[in-house]
């Protein structure tokens, strides 16, 4: 159990209360018991004292009764009662002095005074005497404990919601709206449960719209785009043509764009995983960019294997590649790959901003006009999904853009 939990802390402070009560009422009944018997002690000494004194003759008949008469001691007459009691009591305490001896004897849950004296023998019966009172203490003891622990029971199952509605956030945390936390209780808790489940509910919708609206979008404008990319064939060479045709290309890359960024926002594409060669990843992307051969570098270990989403990874060193080539002096990019990340080095200029500048959306240096802004963002966005790192470096007048962590992608066999 985590030592920072709340319940934790109270299965802690709970048996630290029992343990306290258990000790506590080991003490009280340990003090209780002396205090009770030194009270008897006290009692029968007086008693004893003051028969003794008068058999002596040290005090009258009077004086005796008045020194006795508040604790209630009643003399046995009955000769075969006296002589049974005497027979078979338990003798708790014996004390024998000068003047005479006197014990305490208990028959039958009764206490016993015996007093001798030369041939005296009296036998007095406490008449206020009660048992040590065991089942009392031992039913306060039991109440609390009952209290405490009905408490326990009581708060844990209140706070239990607290565990599923963590499991919950848990899996939101991961991507997962398909959650249920909503509580049919009026507490807080339960008020906490159904707004954290309200507001998933309001990000499904509106998930829900954004991708029927890209898919809209996206279907609504391949249409057009395609009927115009007919249409511009039928003209005549010119430099109209060229013009028309770069334009369609940019919204057909848009479009594109728009169905990378719909499909990882989604999680879609991560239901794709599987081992794939590194070396025909590669060759897909180059591919995809229509990028000459002999303007990329490759050196990586062929039969390297790794675990990824073909499509979107593919995307990913696709857009990398198109970056190299578009923002690189030579107009060539080298990849190379180690056991811990793949990087893609181009000659040039240093990025004037922080590579967490270019992977926000639509963002892109002034000078350029060839993109919407969208392709680092998509790169981020694949390598997080996949959990690895986008860095950047610069040295050497080279630009390093690397895909960390790939050894928890690296696959044993295809």
């Amino acid at each position: 159990m985590n030592k920072n939990s709340i319940f934790y802390s109270i299965t802690f402070i709970s048996i630290i209360s029992v343990a306290s009560i258990v000790l506590a009422f080991i003490f009280l009944m340990d003090y209780d018991k002396q205090n009770y018997t030194e009270k008897l002690n006290n009692k029968y000494t007086i008693v004893a004292k003051a028969t003794l004194f008068h058999l002596n003759h040290f005090i009258t008949k009077q004086q005796l009764e008045a020194q006795v008469k508040s604790y209630n001691m009643k003399e046995v007459s009955d000769k075969l009662l006296k002589k049974k009691i005497l027979k078979k009591a338990k003798v708790l305490q014996k004390i024998v002095g000068k003047i005479g001896s006197t014990a305490i004897l208990v028959y039958e849950k009764n206490n016993y005074l015996l007093i001798e004296h030369n041939d005296t023998v009296l036998l007095l019966k406490d008449m206020d005497y009660q048992p040590y009172r065991y089942h009392t203490i031992r039913a306060i003891f039991a109440l609390v404990l009952f209290i405490i622990i009905t408490g326990y029971i009581l708060t844990i199952r209140r706070i239990k919601p607290l565990r599923k509605l963590k499991r919950e956030m848990d899996k939101f945390a991961k991507g997962d709206l398909e959650i249920s936390c909503a509580s049919d209780g009026e507490d807080e808790i339960s008020q906490v449960s159904n707004s954290f489940q309200n507001a998933v509910n309001q990000i499904k919708k509106l998930n829900q719209s954004r991708q029927l609206f890209l898919r809209n979008i996206m279907h609504e404008l391949k249409t057009p785009i395609t009927k115009g990319r007919i249409s511009v064939e039928m003209i005549e060479n010119n430099k109209q043509k060229q013009r028309l045709i770069k334009v369609f290309e940019k919204l057909e890359l848009l479009i594109n764009e728009f169905v990378s960024i719909e499909q990882i926002t989604s999680g879609e594409g991560l239901h794709n995983i599987k081992p794939y060669r590194i070396s025909d990843i590669i060759d897909e992307a180059i591919d995809l960019a229509m990028i000459p051969t002999n303007k990329i570098s490759i050196n990586i270990e062929k039969n390297l294997v790794l675990n990824v989403d073909f499509r979107l990874f593919t995307t990913a060193i696709k857009n990398i590649l198109d970056n190299g080539i578009k923002y690189s002096i030579d107009k060539r990019v080298v990849i190379e790959t180690d056991y811990d990340k793949i990087s893609f080095i181009s000659q040039g200029n240093p990025l004037k901003d922080t590579l967490e500048h270019y992977i926000e959306p639509f963002t892109q240096d002034s000078i350029s006009h060839k993109s919407f802004g969208l392709g680092l963002y998509i790169v981020a966005n694949i390598l997080k999904a996949h959990h690895l790192k986008f860095t950047y470096e610069y040295k050497e007048s080279h630009n390093y853009f690397n895909f960390e962590g790939i050894s928890s992608l690296i696959s044993k066999s295809i």
